[in-house]
């Protein structure tokens, strides 16, 4: 389920290919563990295992007729072993001492080689994956060590009766045997580490995409809010000093506020219906440059004459920069209303070959005055351009006045346009 929800989020892909199981690796090497243990146990792999090491035995031990037949004994040995399979996720390290244990017991008792090196070959690999590879070592050399023993030195004292010291050729297929599973084991560890490290990164990257949505909402709700707000703002105080002695007035501001406000709660509105309902196609088109006489108006109900001069040939902005052009010069000219004694402001839109440059100038001394903001509209304003590879330049002209200087390129990778 992990794997799923992580596809789900859109992380990136392996560098290999192939079926997804090698991909994302089995299920359980990618489980996690909490309080309550590692998860359920390995019931299927386990009795799959049982049986096979089972009725492998059987017909190993009638082809070996030298060793000891398979008894009852044998089999409860064989069952030890592959039972405390059941236990290799949760405790890897005793179940690797047993299956190595089991099978010495079995090899000294004198019964056939054959699948009973699969429950060591088993019980290591789970001990390898999971960290404990000084514990696999281990048992794999215990296993070792006592086989030598028994087939160079105890033989003589246990079954069968008449055994030989076994040759070095046949050690030498079982130290190529115990190698086997030590690299398998280890290569199977370095893969794992790798499909839990890019697991990681794609819940870094998951996160991190969290993250840009939320600040770029942010930053919707800011310019939105801001900018109503500070319409409303000056409409209620014109509203107020003008109640008595130009009811008329006093009715055109409140028209104001009322239209101010009604378009500020359906962007919020498109705002908040993208976080309902992620990746669905937004209702409404993002605002863009198209609507600039729309913040023409809006100033001039404040009471701030905006001129607006268009350079070059006006075309189609892709949607990202066409967004973040409007709402960087919406907030600069919401600055003029709030900050600058300013009554006049010019607005200069310039296309070039591959930028486009926006420039927001107003004459008037700053006058301190504050409408509620929260001090956010540079630093958004900046972060709007850097989004896009951009830049900003505000601060005071030499003449006096202010100035909101930003570059934005028309030509952006496709996620920067969605």
């Amino acid at each position: 389920m992990d794997e799923q929800r992580e596809r789900g989020r859109g992380g990136p892909a392996p560098a290999w290919g192939g079926p997804a199981m090698w991909r994302q690796g089995p299920p359980w090497w990618n489980r996690r563990e909490d309080a309550e243990g590692a998860g359920r146990l390995p019931w299927l792999t386990t009795l799959a295992i049982t049986v096979f090491v089972q009725v492998g035995s059987k017909y190993a031990a009638e082809g070996q007729l030298d060793r000891e037949p398979l008894d009852v004994y044998a089999r409860l040995i064989l069952l030890v072993g592959t039972a405390s399979l059941l236990l290799r996720h949760r405790h890897p390290v005793p179940v690797a001492y047993v299956t190595a244990g089991t099978a010495l017991v079995y090899l000294g008792a004198g019964y056939a080689y054959g699948p009973v090196l699969i429950t060591v070959a088993v019980g290591c690999f789970a001990a390898v994956v999971s960290g404990h590879r000084r514990a696999a070592w281990g048992a794999v050399g215990m296993l070792w060590a006592g086989h030598l023993l028994v087939a160079h030195w105890l033989y003589a004292w246990l079954p069968p009766d008449g055994d030989n010291a076994r040759t070095w050729g046949e050690e030498t297929v079982v130290a190529v045997w115990v190698v086997a599973i030590i690299a398998v084991s280890e290569l199977a560890r370095v893969r794992r580490e790798q499909w839990m490290k890019e697991r990681a990164e794609r819940a870094q990257a998951a996160r991190r995409r969290a993250d840009e949505e939320r600040l770029r909402m942010a930053r919707e709700l800011h310019d939105v809010l801001a900018h109503s707000i500070s319409v409303i703002n000056v409409q209620a105080g014109v509203g107020l000093a003008l109640l008595d002695s130009d009811p008329e007035q006093a009715r055109t501001a409140l028209t104001t506020i009322k239209a101010a406000s009604k378009e500020a709660l359906g962007e919020v509105r498109q705002v908040l219906d993208t976080l309902r309902t992620p990746g669905d196609a937004p209702r409404a088109p993002a605002p863009g440059l198209d609507r600039l006489p729309e913040l023409v108006q809006q100033a001039a109900s404040t009471g701030l004459t905006v001129e607006v001069d268009t350079q070059g040939s006006g075309r189609r902005l892709a949607p990202g920069v066409d967004l973040a052009a409007f709402r960087i010069v919406q907030e600069a000219l919401t600055n003029v209303v709030r900050h600058s004694g300013s009554r006049h402001a010019r607005v200069l839109v310039r296309y070039e070959t591959a930028t486009l440059t926006l420039r927001v100038d107003d004459d008037g001394p700053a006058t301190g005055a504050d409408a509620g903001g929260s001090g956010n509209g540079l630093a958004g304003m900046r972060e709007r351009a850097a989004a896009l590879n951009g830049t900003i330049d505000a601060g005071s002209r030499p003449d006096g006045g202010f100035r909101v200087t930003a570059v934005l390129p028309t030509r952006t990778a496709p996620q920067e346009d969605q």
